[in-house]
Parts: structure tokens; C-alpha cells; sequence
């Protein structure tokens, strides 16, 4: 599937809401990347994709993206040390196999608003957002 019939089929403002809710709760980022490429590796690329936005500098270590290849039809979350080490395995098993059901029947943006949600309600359990904290603004939220 083309990226652009993917984005088309995608309620981007449902999106957007779900990671500013999300991360009105943490100090976490969360940001979801739409590539418009063709990956033979998509964790690799995702982990790629995660430097390039910087989402490693976080003083936290505690970003996740939600990485989608629509053309390969692949996906991978990659968390960040801190986020990771408190996840656990068993989570990002239960992220990935919620977003493959959804991807498989084609429920783009529930597969979006449920890894969104999940991350979040996980991340403000490790990562409380602190009074006063400000987090980055959710219009950068989504990429492509």
C-alpha cells in the first residue's frame, strides 16, 4: 500500500488528540512516523528514524515511536532505555500484536489510537508528568 492511501485512510486529528492526551499525563514523547519507503528491516529503521528525531536526547529516556510502512507492510515501536527497561517485553509483545490485528483488517487509526493510548497509559504510570513539565507541542506529533 502507497503511504499516501494509508495517510488518506488515517483520522489524523483523532491521532494528534490521542498522543496530547497521552502526554498531558507523562513526561514520555510519544510520536508516530508514517515512512513513505519501502524498508526491508522495520525496526531498524524505526531505531533509524527514532535518532533522527532526537527522541534519544530526552533527559528521561523515555520517548516511543510508532513506526509504519505501509508499502512493506511492517511496523515497529521502538522505546527508549529508560522507557523500555520499565515496559518489559511482555508490553511492547502486547503493543506489536494489538497494532498487527489492526493493521490486518485494516483499522489504521484504531491501530494508531491503541498503541497511542496503551503507550501512554504505561508511560504515565513509569513517567508521571511533573508539575509544571512541558512536554513539546502535539501538532509535531504525527509525521510522514
Amino acid at each position: 500500500m502507497h503511504h499516501t492511501d494509508f495517510l488518506s485512510r488515517i483520522e489524523h486529528g483523532k491521532v494528534v488528540a490521542a498522543i496530547a492526551e497521552a502526554e498531558k499525563r507523562t513526561s514520555g514523547e510519544i510520536r508516530v512516523w508514517i515512512s513513505h519507503r519501502e524498508v526491508k528491516d522495520a525496526l531498524e529503521s524505526a531505531q533509524q528514524r527514532f535518532h533522527k528525531l532526537g527522541m534519544h536526547k530526552a533527559a528521561e529516556r523515555n520517548g516511543v515511536l510508532v513506526y509504519v510502512a505501509p508499502r512493506s507492510r511492517a511496523f515497529a515501536v521502538v522505546g527508549d532505555k529508560a522507557a523500555h527497561e520499565k515496559c518489559g517485553d511482555t508490553f511492547w509483545k502486547e503493543v506489536a500484536a494489538q497494532l498487527e490485528a489492526d493493521l490486518k483488517r485494516e483499522a489504521f487509526t484504531d491501530a494508531l489510537l491503541g498503541a497511542v493510548r496503551k503507550i501512554g497509559d504505561v508511560l504515565a504510570e513509569h513517567f508521571p508528568r511533573r508539575t509544571g513539565g512541558e512536554n513539546r507541542p502535539p501538532g509535531d506529533a504525527v509525521h510522514s
